[in-house]
């Protein structure tokens, strides 16, 4: 997945994909014909009103933004008060790979839905990366090996690091081997010419 893919539902992304396939918990505020078998709990053929299931959060966003909502979606885990209270107090030593591997991907989606705690969620993405993002230039500049550490990262965060380390690799090399002098492109050469041109002309 490259980065300017993320946090954008994309068809052919498998991060996407992927990060919609996580489960929230769903109660159903309608009668749904011939769904029961989505309850694991229920020999029914109908889902019935109030009943309470996980399912993908792909499938619970289709179900909410009818009108009126089919279902009403729920927090995950990884994203109720308490988590977040603790990526609040120190984002920096939580193991997102553990808790959710597509954290980012997967709490913008979830904002998507207009969940009354989204506002709350956005922030704390927000405030989690920033503090997180800052320990992944470290590693990525001043790492000649991967770090141990780097297992704890989510997918967006681990692209992120191999792409630092790899630009760090480059500049590396680039100072302590040498490369090809640094020249002007063909466009500045070129108008540099014209100028010159031009300015015969009028004298």
């Amino acid at each position: 997945m490259s980065l300017c893919q993320s946090y954008v539902p994309n068809y052919f992304s498998i991060a996407d994909i992927l990060a919609t396939q996580e489960r929230v918990p769903c109660k159903f505020e309608m009668q749904v014909k011939h769904l029961g078998f989505l309850d694991p709990g229920s020999d029914k053929r109908d889902i019935e009103i109030g009943t309470s299931i996980e399912l993908p959060l792909w499938m619970a966003s289709v179900l909410n933004s009818q009108r009126p909502s089919i279902a009403d979606v729920g927090l995950p885990k990884v994203f109720k008060e308490a988590y977040r209270d603790i990526m609040k107090a120190d984002p920096c030593v939580v193991d997102l790979h553990k808790l959710a591997k597509y954290f980012y991907e997967f709490g913008m989606n979830l904002c998507m839905l207009k969940h009354r705690e989204s506002a709350e969620i956005a922030n704390v993405l927000v405030e989690s990366f920033k503090q997180r993002f800052r320990q992944i230039l470290d590693w990525a500049q001043h790492s000649t090996t991967e770090v141990a550490e780097s297992k704890k990262l989510d997918n967006t965060e681990k692209i992120i690091y191999q792409m630092g380390r790899e630009v760090g690799s480059r500049l590396h090399m680039w100072l302590t081997e040498g490369g090809s002098l640094i020249t002007a492109a063909d466009m500045v050469i070129q108008h540099k010419k014209m100028k010159l041109t031009q300015k015969d002309l009028l004298h």
